[in-house]
């Protein structure tokens, strides 16, 4: 049974602006849309002798009022062609921007925000990808059903206007804004809105603690979790925070010892989550956390037991929720964007799904000793294009020798995924001609991120049991099948594999 809802599309149209407060040093403008779906108060807040104002929103749903759906909330500005016409996104992703007359001349490609400039204003343009971006999809609209009341505030955020004379070097521009940026963290959560929904900062909680890693097929002692990142949300399962959407989520990193402090919380009920680089799977604190304003909670020394059930025979990956270790291949010379050659993140070049069937006529081959991940491993498993312009699945092998199975003993197939979009993985163990699968995870994901030239979406980790009757001792074939056809960006990305031993096995050796 599959039901569909389908909600008008509700545009915030602004219908009251009033001034709520004025003084010398403060102006505080609020624009209202009140709605029976629920009702949104944007705050635009300028400070004497701050160049720039603040923006901050809040959504409020009372109890009892019609289903909704939020796909996006977000603030944006029509910029003056002639003052803006540079955009600095990081130190080493900026350029001339693409003018509205240079995207309305272009040619649009697989879909239509994306559009080859083929006769722009700056002929340095020319032949180059301009796109918009949105990775995580429909696993994070935010629904509302049967009356569910609802209010969350969103921001403060600050919008910065700077200058240079004429003669000065406009890069000075980017510097200026990342010091800027210091300094409006150093200053959050801000001390000037006068909504009783914003809590200052002694109204606000801290958590601290230690969180360490028990692997003993990696050391006998426990591990430090390094670069660790830790987070209060609303409680849930373990990973539950990746589709949480309604409440408040506060995160840091732990240091090199595993040492973390979690600042300014607003006072509320929260589930303690964390993942760690180098780690598969999510821990969860399994103790709710409660945050009263001004509190001070020091927790005791937290152990994370990651999913393991025997040693590594070999892994391919490395677990950080990512697929940027894998081979990304130079993008079509049509399509080339000039912003991103020469540049670590290469997957943001457009169209890279095709590149796949142009690389690897007979799919991919991972042979386990030989091939190389960097290099042999394509960073997103996607779907063939055919002369006819259709799409049809693929199959990736990994080949690998194993010597004294126990036919008695179980294995176990880690399989971490980065990204899911309308995709399902279907495993078959030496023999790709069985018709029903050892393990498929059924249809999954609805990520944008090959589509919108990510690198990762939401995280999704199977642990397949591999009976040993199904393995050989010689050489072994793991078929991998992406089976859901039809599109260029149904398809995933992997994070991370590993095919363990039993328990009782003697084959540790570890290859990737």
């Amino acid at each position: 049974g599959f039901t569909r809802t389908v909600l008008a599309t509700m545009r915030i149209i602004t219908l009251q602006c009033s001034c709520i407060y004025w003084k010398t040093m403060y102006w505080d403008l609020v624009w209202s849309k009140p709605d029976r779906q629920g009702d949104v108060f944007d705050k635009f807040v300028m400070l004497r002798g701050c160049s720039g104002f603040y923006s901050y929103a809040i959504f409020e749903r009372l109890e009892g009022w019609p289903d909704v759906n939020i796909t996006q909330g977000r603030i944006a500005f029509k910029l003056q062609h002639n003052l803006f016409q540079y955009m600095a996104e990081s130190d080493d992703r900026q350029r001339i921007m693409p003018t509205t007359h240079d995207r309305e001349k272009g040619l649009v490609l697989d879909y239509p925000e994306a559009v080859l400039l083929t006769n722009p204003d700056n002929s340095f343009l020319r032949g180059e990808m301009f796109f918009s971006t949105h990775y995580a999809g429909l696993p994070l609209i935010i629904q509302f059903r049967d009356g569910e009341p609802w209010k969350k505030v969103f921001g403060p955020v600050f919008m910065y206007l700077n200058s240079v004379q004429p003669d000065e070097d406009p890069l000075t521009l980017w510097a200026d804004a990342k010091e800027q940026m210091l300094l409006e963290t150093e200053k959050w959560p801000y001390d000037f809105p006068l909504s009783d929904d914003f809590p200052c900062a002694d109204q606000r909680g801290t958590v601290t603690g230690r969180l360490l890693v028990r692997d003993s097929y990696i050391s006998e002692r426990l591990i430090t979790a390094n670069g660790a990142y830790i987070g209060l949300a609303p409680p849930g399962d373990p990973g539950s925070w990746q589709r949480e959407n309604k409440g408040y989520q506060f995160w840091t990193e732990s240091n090199a010892l595993g040492y973390f402090v979690i600042k300014n919380i607003r006072a509320g009920n929260y589930s303690l989550y964390a993942w760690v680089p180098g780690f598969i799977g999510d821990y969860k604190y399994n103790i709710q956390i409660t945050v009263l304003p001004g509190c001070k909670i020091r927790l005791r020394t937290l152990v994370y037991d990651p999913p393991r059930n025997g040693p590594t025979l070999w892994e391919i990956g490395i677990p950080d929720r990512t697929a940027a270790e894998f081979f990304v291949p130079d993008p079509n010379p049509m399509l080339m964007n000039q912003l991103y050659v020469s540049q670590p993140d290469k997957y943001r070049q457009y169209g890279l799904w095709d590149r796949y069937t142009d690389l690897y006529p007979e799919d991919l081959v991972y042979t386990i000793e030989s091939s190389i991940y960097q290099t042999d491993w394509y960073f997103a498993h996607v779907n063939r294009k055919l002369d006819n312009k259709t799409y049809v699945p693929t199959t990736w092998k990994i080949m690998f020798d194993l010597t004294n199975v126990d036919e008695s003993s179980n294995y176990t197939l880690q399989l971490a995924l980065a990204s899911a979009n309308e995709a399902e993985l279907q495993v078959r163990i030496n023999d790709e001609t069985t018709e029903v699968p050892h393990f498929t995870t059924g249809s999954i994901g609805r990520d944008n991120a090959i589509a919108r030239h990510g690198i990762h979406g939401l995280y999704w980790l199977y642990s397949v049991d591999v009976s040993g009757s199904l393995l050989v001792t010689s050489t072994n074939t793991i078929f991998l099948t992406q089976s859901r056809g039809v599109s260029p960006w149904r398809g995933i990305m992997y994070d991370y594999i590993r095919l363990e031993g039993s328990s009782s096995n003697n084959q540790t050796q570890k290859h990737k």
